[in-house]
């Protein structure tokens, strides 16, 4: 299948044939369903604090956290040319529609005005020189940035960046011993742009906030990329003969997370920020979070460690298996009661000894993606997992009930927590489904192909953490998926 030049790409490429091969038997047999069994609501696991008990949470945070490192995780290598979808379709097309129409009477209240205007050199110019000067290169060149990059917010005079969002909040909730720790994830060709942006302020939110800020950036690794095939599942070759390979989606970045040395990782996407005047219930709650995800993680080492002891007896097991099903919300699967005593403590240890995470969950207000649910797992115990639509099988009737009575939807609002009990990494790509991937069609110059996204980076990728969800506020949840959403009361 294979010559002796593709073998020298994928090598080069950082990735090995036996995966590539996998790959392509994934076209060929598909993904398998996941089996969801009911959706997880309040009291059911999901877990209801209410602002008292968050705002205490909150200040306990800032005591347990003494000489540990925290870590904030930013995925930010999405480009925004899909915020800017209707304004090139009136670019390019002459299709003026509504959402066009709102952009082009509300410019003067976009934070990206002046810098717009100072490129046009006029605030009378024609809709289409305006556009042009936004989206291409001819000025301000939007429609090729990433997200990270863009004017969000004003502030009197001056303006930010998503991306100086996140140094703020790093400031106000990631901060441990005056430092402050950051790592986005992004794309090679935005990344001298990023370094740029980051020079030229840190010195000033330094000042600001009166912390050290330790940024770092990775980019997708091309080990990650997955090989693109025909639609009868051969591999697609370019017009020179090369294998093709795609970027596999966000569950990429398990690597680059991988990666990362920190006792505490919040993971939260680029473009879910507030202007200062809305963060205080980001920064309870996610403080909140974090209080919460290192209580679980103390009693997680307590039971391990009790679990290293000689005298192990059988009410202790009994009282492990209490906390891991009804604290973790983890049930034991269909005769688990017939095993041994030393298979329970070894099924146990091993349920004990994983990764962990809280996952906020914002009220479901109809936004498209996935949820909170709890889900049957490969070793048939059935656990909570944050699932996607195309993980489901909604022509199932009872599957796609389960699905749509959903009350929680997924903000992608993560606390986790990377090593054992003995302060070892936890090898995270040991914990991934490798069966919750997704096949899609695409196509490339005009050729249609089969391409291949890994396991989701907060669903499949981490389908085998300790998972805890918990009810955050809607108004910690604010993405800008389109242009127009700037114009939100959340984003003025």
């Amino acid at each position: 299948m294979f010559s002796e030049k593709d073998l020298s790409l994928i090598e080069a490429r950082g990735a090995n044939v036996e995966t590539i091969l996998e790959q392509i038997e994934n076209f060929k047999v598909g993904f398998p369903y996941l089996n969801v069994v009911r959706a997880a609501t309040i009291d059911d696991g999901m877990i209801q604090l209410g602002d008292e008990k968050a705002k205490e949470l909150s200040k306990d945070f800032d005591d347990q956290i003494f000489g540990k490192k925290l870590l904030k995780f930013v995925p930010a290598s999405g480009a925004a040319s899909r915020m800017f979808k209707s304004l090139f379709a009136a670019l390019e097309e002459n299709k003026f529609d509504k959402s066009v129409n709102e952009v082009l009477e509300h410019l003067q209240d976009f934070a990206f005005y002046k810098s717009l205007i100072k490129s046009v050199g006029s605030e009378s110019a024609d809709h289409k020189t305006i556009l042009k000067h936004l989206l291409t290169a001819e000025g301000l060149d939007y429609g090729a940035l990433p997200k990270g990059l863009l004017e969000f917010h004003k502030y009197g005079d001056s303006t930010r960046t998503p991306a100086e969002e996140h140094l703020v909040e790093g400031a106000k909730y990631a901060s441990s011993g005056g430092k402050v720790n950051l790592h986005f994830t992004v794309s090679p060709e935005h990344r001298s742009k990023f370094t740029a942006l980051i020079d030229a302020v840190l010195a000033d939110y330094e000042a600001k906030y009166g912390v050290k800020y330790d940024i770092s950036f990775s980019e997708q690794k091309p080990s990650t990329d997955t090989i693109a095939v025909n639609l009868d599942n051969t591999p697609f070759r370019t017009a020179s003969g090369d294998l093709l390979f795609r970027p596999a989606g966000h569950g990429a970045l398990l690597e680059n997370l991988n990666d990362q040395d920190a006792d505490v990782v919040f993971i939260k996407n680029i473009d879910n920020v507030v202007p200062d005047s809305l963060k205080e219930q980001t920064i309870i709650y996610k403080k909140a979070l974090a209080s919460l995800v290192l209580s679980y993680q103390q009693a997680v080492f307590a039971y391990l460690k009790m679990m290293d002891g000689t005298d192990l007896k059988e009410e202790d097991v009994e009282e492990i298996e209490d906390f891991i099903e009804f604290d973790l919300c983890v049930e034991f699967p269909e005769g688990y009661d017939d095993l041994s005593f030393e298979e329970r403590k070894t099924y146990c240890r091993t349920k004990l000894n994983r990764p962990l995470r809280i996952c906020g969950m914002v009220k479901n207000v109809g936004e498209p993606g996935g949820g909170p649910f709890w889900a049957e797992n490969a070793d048939g115990s059935t656990s909570l997992q944050v699932v996607e639509s195309a993980q489901i099988d909604l022509k199932d009737p009872e599957q796609k009930e389960i699905f749509d009575g959903a009350t929680h939807f997924n903000p992608v609002d993560l606390i986790c927590t990377l090593k054992d009990y003995q302060g070892n990494k936890f090898n995270l790509l040991e914990f991934r489904d490798p069966k919750t991937g997704f096949n899609t069609q695409k196509s490339q110059s005009g050729r249609d192909l089969k391409a291949q996204e890994l396991p989701g980076l907060w669903n499949g990728a981490m389908a085998d953490w300790n998972t805890l969800f918990v009810e955050v506020p809607l108004i910690t949840f604010n993405p800008v998926k389109t242009v127009n959403d700037l114009l939100r009361p959340e984003h003025q």
